[in-house]
């Protein structure tokens, strides 16, 4: 899943989680993709996110390809020197 901020607005990631992956006869890497600026009232909208493939949002954003393999439950953000960090507080809201 990737937010529009990205897909249509042309942001970079700042934010990305990884779930335990999905299956209902597709293939789901489990990771979530957003700018980062997204409110709860913003992300309530279906219309502001869809489903892609990784890929696709890897050429949006190239920089969040060394971070794929991460396991479900894994987030980073893009710190200060805009490099991803390891997000060590971030609680998954579904769990």
């Amino acid at each position: 899943m990737a937010t529009d901020r990205i897909t249509v607005d042309g942001c970079k990631v700042e934010f990305m989680y990884r779930e335990e992956p999905y299956q209902n006869g597709r293939p789901d890497s489990g990771w979530q993709f957003m700018a980062g600026d997204e409110d709860q009232e913003y992300m309530d909208n279906p219309n502001n996110h869809n489903v892609y493939q990784v890929n696709t949002i890897c050429n949006y954003d190239p920089e969040t390809i060394p971070f794929l393999d991460s396991p479900p439950g894994t987030a980073y953000f893009r710190g200060t020197d805009a490099k991803f960090e390891l997000d060590e507080e971030w609680e998954n809201p579904e769990d």
